[in-house]
Formats: C-alpha cells, structure tokens, sequence
C-alpha cells in the first residue's frame, strides 16, 4: 500500500489533477468556487495538508503545510507558498495567531482519531480567535478509490471533530450533487464548516 509521504502519491496527485478530462470540461471550476465561497472574507488560510498546492492556487493569501516533500516541491512551483511540517515551525509564516482560516481538505480519512487530534491540535495556535474552519472528506465512491484512506469520516465524524478542537459546526453539505451521488461519483465530498468558539 502507497503512503502519503512518498513520491508515488504525488505522482497520483498529478496524475488525477492533470487529467486531461479535467481540463476540457473545467472540472475544478466548481470546487474552487465552493472554497472561495466558504472562506469568504478569511483572507489568510492556513492550509493544512495542501499536496501538491491544488487549493492554494486560488485562495490569495494561502499558505500550506504537507509532510510530503515531494508534492511541497511541485506547489512551490506553481508559485505558492508552502512547507513540509518540518519546515513549517522555523518558516517566516509561522506566526502565531495570524491565520483567519484553516482548511483541510482530504486529510482526515488518511488518519485514525488520535493522529488527527494530534495534528489539528498542533496547528490551532496559529488561528485567530474568530478563525473558521473547512473540512472537506470524500464519500463513498471517492473513499475506495484511495488505498490510503484508513477512516471513514462522515458529517457526524466532522461535527464531533470540530466541537473537540473548540469550533462550532455552522453549515454541512454534500458538494457537488446531492448525498445520494456519492455511491457512483467518485468526487462528491461532505463539506463542513465551523467557526471558533470564544476561547476562555
């Protein structure tokens, strides 16, 4: 079974993102919109778990975080700002309480419970007092297609996640078809979004 830190899933990544199907129908159009959309007015967003920078090229002032060197090398080149978690606590980014926003997009499937508290947990100080966040997990198509995925994380998983890390859940959704695609469609994905509780 590949792991998400060597070279082989980046060329997967690569793979999938370069599709040339993709391209000619615009396929991402629709999943940077609902990012833009829910992060709007977040101007600085910490992603985490980035790969190959394929949210960061859109989200302005982003910066991300992956252990994979490789795919942090390949987002580099396209001309954004991100670092392997080795980098990251010695970077100039890495400013405490200076992000509006962390976004995870496809990371948490790839983690058991505890290996996700552990990582989320470990970048919470770098959000601000209002920071949302954005939770993105594939369903039942996408999840088998992946050989890394080792947790299913449903809407429940997500809700429960974030009231652990100190957020409020605000809004779920099935994106881009409804809950019942995610069977057949391999990239239909259960989106949450929460917001920071007041910390006291």
């Amino acid at each position: 079974m590949s792991d998400t830190r060597d070279g082989t899933y980046t060329q997967r990544l690569q793979r999938l993102q370069g599709a040339r199907w993709k391209s000619l129908v615009g396929a991402q159009v629709p999943y940077r919109w609902n990012v833009r959309r829910l992060l709007a007015g977040h101007e600085r967003v910490l992603d985490v778990g980035c790969g190959i920078g394929r949210n960061l090229t859109h989200l302005g002032r982003g910066v991300g975080v992956d252990h994979n060197a490789e795919s942090v090398a390949i987002a580099r080149e396209q001309g954004v700002t991100a670092y392997t978690t080795t980098q990251w606590p010695d970077s100039p980014d890495a400013v405490v309480g200076s992000y509006d926003a962390m976004l995870l997009a496809h990371v948490l499937e790839h983690l058991d419970e505890g290996t996700a508290d552990e990582l989320v947990e470990s970048y919470l100080p770098y959000l601000t007092a209002q920071a949302r966040l954005l939770l993105i997990c594939p369903q039942e198509r996408g999840y088998a297609s992946d050989a890394t995925h080792v947790r299913w994380v449903d809407p429940d998983v997500l809700r429960a996640s974030a009231r652990r890390w100190g957020f409020r859940p605000v809004r779920a959704m099935s994106f881009p078809l409804p809950r019942f695609a995610g069977k057949t469609f391999p990239y239909n994905e259960f989106v949450l979004v929460a917001d920071r509780l007041p910390q006291t």
